[in-house]
């Protein structure tokens, strides 16, 4: 039984058809690439999976259990944890602060909830030495870290709460070189510990350096589910361009 399940799952905006019947799983301890051009769906696809979105029809499962009805509070609690690319930090505030951010620890004094905020930079740090992340220093506010360190305190947030599914959106988009393998390295710590990462790039290198299996997304359809080990950076193009390029032809048939 796989870790993740989306079965058949179709959704529409009006008269805008933006899934259609797509079907893919993502196994314990897997690296599933997500890609597609631009309008494919993918986004839409993963804000179903989070409880964002709604599906109009088909099926999802976590660990076997349907989670099609369940809001996104109650998926994230299940271990469903998704990192935006604009990676959602409140920049003024510190790596503790914005690790637990709206799940802060409490202690009680005199009866009265306080933020246990010791207990808070302690688990930070322990969560950033257990990823191996280089920060200058976790009581800076995190807007003065680089791209990289900044990733690189999203996904310890994620960690934090014993995920067992990360859905990373373009984690490496606005890094520099020298960055982009450090969240790498990140993604297949993830892997190691067991957790299902779905990981969505248009950095097709990036994609195919790091993950088990691609899924490609054309328009609104999964159009391919390629084993990485068994594939190349041709065909999954062509995978990703080909419908477009069969739906020109036959329009242009149409035409004819």
């Amino acid at each position: 039984m796989s870790l993740l399940e989306i079965t058949n799952v179709s959704k529409s905006f009006g008269p805008v058809h933006v899934l259609d019947g797509v079907s893919m799983s993502v196994d314990r301890g897997e690296v599933v690439g997500l890609v597609g051009d631009n309008g494919a769906g993918k986004s839409t696809l993963m804000k179903i999976v989070t409880g964002m979105y709604t599906a109009d029809q088909g099926r999802l499962t976590l660990d076997g259990d349907d989670i099609l009805t369940h809001s996104p509070g109650e998926r994230r609690r299940m271990g469903i944890e998704m990192i935006y690319q604009d990676l959602a930090l409140a920049k003024q505030q510190d790596v503790a602060a914005n690790i637990f951010l709206g799940r802060e620890p409490q202690k009680k004094v005199l009866g009265i909830n306080f933020v246990d905020r010791a207990t808070m930079r302690a688990e930070a740090k322990a969560m950033i030495d257990r990823l191996g992340a280089r920060l200058p220093a976790i009581n800076r506010p995190v807007g003065s870290f680089s791209g990289g360190q900044q990733q690189s305190v999203a996904i310890a947030r994620a960690l934090t709460f014993d995920p067992k599914l990360v859905i990373m959106d373009e984690p490496t988009a606005a890094l520099a070189v020298r960055e982009v393998q450090g969240v790498l390295d990140l993604i297949r710590q993830l892997k190691a510990s067991g957790i299902g990462v779905i990981l969505i790039s248009h950095r097709l290198n990036d994609v195919l350096s790091v993950t088990d299996r691609i899924v490609v997304l054309n328009h609104g359809r999964a159009a391919a589910n390629l084993t990485t080990a068994q594939t190349d950076m041709a065909e999954v193009v062509s995978a990703i361009v080909g419908g477009a390029d069969m739906a020109d032809a036959a329009a242009h048939e149409s035409r004819g």
